[in-house]
């Protein structure tokens, strides 16, 4: 499961990590966009549920420098150790440019040359190299953890997905349908039997189709037409579907942009339906070769009206049968 939960205070999420565990749930990963950073919850999480798998999904390569990327990553793999893997990933202009004042430029090897930096940081060597896209001096780290976290890369077209099989522990995907994964899948191939496939899943338990439809019509709009992803689905061959909410994007007309996104896009992106119903389509995603499939729950009428009793209900609804 995503986390932290919307709508649900830091100070109040023990009773949510315990009510996920309870549930059957193995893995808390958290993002970083302008909510929480990715590694309070976890934190908090490594006390609260200490047998839980942690991860973060993503944290920015932009976003801290090198050696303060590794030093929080060292400390939360010394607090749940052999429990924490890192996920990184070049995010996107708005938020690394507009909102933290750093210049996105060269994102492929930026991502690669931090990749590489973690590798020999978190193992406790001493650092000092100049890669493509920054330079460290001499730097190693004074609490080196003991576990090491695994490396997981952000990826989404052939290069990235590339780079991940090639060096490091795990590729972390976003904003796809399960029948999208045999494509992407094919070029992160990598004869590792260890290497793990994460992806993030939108998931809005409710039978209001309608309300589904309208709650994912705005995220597709909203994140589908950042370059990067519209490149990505694209290339999945969804320009036919979605080249109507492209162009009306780009004239201005937000408006029309919702309005020409087809139900069909949204079923295929954004799991809806029963909290049951929900949880089989989850399954579709293992199946299809996802190793760790990661709700993140969108919100529902349900879920507003029905209160701590709703969720903690919806939350047991979701996981599907083993």
């Amino acid at each position: 499961m995503t986390v932290p939960l919307a709508g649900v205070p830091l100070v109040d999420h023990a009773a949510v990590f315990g009510a996920l565990t309870d549930a059957g749930f193995t893995d808390l990963w958290s993002s970083e966009v302008n909510g929480t950073d990715a590694f309070t919850p976890l934190t908090l999480a490594s006390a609260w549920q200490p047998g839980a798998r942690l991860g973060t999904a993503i944290a920015p390569v932009f976003t801290r420098g090198p050696g303060l990327l590794a030093m929080t990553a060292a400390a939360l793999a010394e607090a749940a150790p052999g429990r924490f893997q890192l996920g990184i990933g070049a995010s996107s202009p708005v938020v690394a440019g507009d909102w933290n004042a750093a210049e996105f430029t060269q994102p492929y090897a930026r991502s690669r040359d931090m990749l590489r930096f973690l590798r020999a940081a978190l193992a406790g060597e001493t650092v000092d190299q100049s890669y493509e896209t920054f330079r460290v001096r001499r730097f190693r780290l004074e609490r080196p953890p003991a576990v090491p976290p695994q490396l997981l890369l952000a990826a989404l077209r052939p290069g990235m997905l590339r780079l991940a099989a090639a060096e490091a522990d795990g590729v972390i995907l976003n904003w796809l349908a399960a029948t999208d994964f045999p494509r992407v899948l094919a070029e992160a191939k990598t004869d590792d039997p260890g290497f793990d496939v994460v992806a993030r899943i939108f998931v809005c338990p409710t039978a209001d189709a309608a309300h589904a439809r309208t709650v994912g019509r705005r995220m597709i709009a909203a994140y589908l037409t950042v370059p990067a992803y519209l490149e990505f689905h694209r290339w999945l061959g969804r320009e036919p579907v979605l080249a109507p909410m492209w162009k009306a994007w780009a004239a201005g007309d937000r408006k029309a942009a919702l309005a020409a996104i087809p139900d069909e896009a949204v079923d295929q992106l954004i799991v809806h339906g029963t909290p049951e119903e929900c949880g089989l389509h989850v399954a579709r995603y293992a199946e299809a070769g996802v190793k760790v499939p990661v709700m993140a729950l969108l919100p529902t009428p349900e879920l507003e009206k029905g209160g701590p009793a709703a969720l903690k209900a919806l939350i047991t609804a979701l996981r599907p049968p083993q």
